[in-house]
């Protein structure tokens, strides 16, 4: 069968803007690439199950008017993410949902994006919690006077953005991120920019902001500052837990149905 002309690539829809958002289209200049986020989100989707087997490549190439060797390339990929795996005889089937690789930034986005039982945003913020928790105690042994300085100047820069929930957002997590570095922990630091970028993406993730509530925040990111200009580990990792976990209470939406 001819490879129908590339300005005829048919891409399936992608999922309605709705509360999850849709796929994004990434404009990478690789054909190959948009294949495997639309397989991705497809298999994170349930749309291709576990242990089903995916189109053949002839169905793909038509599909998504690419050539054989784009889809072979996709499958590639897939199998390195570790969401399917050859299987002679029986095709290229999809693997259980704990075999993925979750770290992996294109099926954690994917992920997210279909989370609507909340059950990876709930385990995301249990994975921050653990990881800057601990981040905050080491910080308060390792933290510079340079440092304490720039947690100022951020919280300075949070308490002027309290009437801007988008802006209070970055502010926030650039505060989050100097205690991360403070730490010296790159790995957890690594991590967590990953998983909470992605989290990002989601509308769930950000729930409703009030003024109060920002307030609240700023708080608390006050005291994490006063524990650690105090050397207190014990409490700065305490105060760290806590501020997480009300945080993602408080605007934590009803799981969908």
């Amino acid at each position: 069968m001819p490879r129908p002309p590339a300005n005829r690539q048919r891409l399936a829809p992608a999922p309605s803007e709705g509360s999850l958002g849709a796929v994004p289209r990434r404009q990478t200049g690789r054909l190959g690439d948009t294949v495997v986020t639309y397989l991705v989100d497809r298999i994170v989707g349930g749309a291709y199950p576990p242990d089903s087997a995916l189109p053949i490549e002839a169905v793909l190439c038509e599909e998504f008017g690419v050539s054989r060797t784009v889809v072979r390339e996709s499958v590639k990929l897939l199998e390195e993410k570790g969401l399917v795996r050859a299987a002679p005889g029986r095709g290229t089937r999809v693997r259980e949902p704990q075999e993925w690789n979750l770290l992996d930034p294109v099926v954690l986005e994917a992920q997210v994006r279909h989370d609507r039982t909340l059950s990876i945003l709930d385990q995301l913020v249990s994975v921050r919690i653990a990881l800057e928790a601990e981040m905050a105690a080491d910080a308060a042994g390792r933290i510079t006077d340079l440092e304490l300085a720039r947690l100022e100047e951020q919280a300075t820069a949070m308490r002027e953005a309290l009437d801007d929930p988008v802006r209070y957002a970055e502010e926030d997590a650039a505060f989050h991120e100097i205690i991360m570095g403070a730490s010296g922990n790159l790995l957890g630091q690594a991590i967590i920019r990953s998983i909470h970028g992605k989290a990002r993406l989601s509308r769930l993730y950000h729930g409703h902001e009030t003024h109060d509530g920002l307030a609240e925040s700023l708080d608390e990111h006050l005291t994490i500052l006063e524990l650690l200009r105090n050397r207190d580990a014990a409490g700065a990792a305490a105060a760290m837990r806590q501020h997480i976990a009300r945080a993602w209470a408080s605007r934590r939406p009803a799981p969908q149905s």
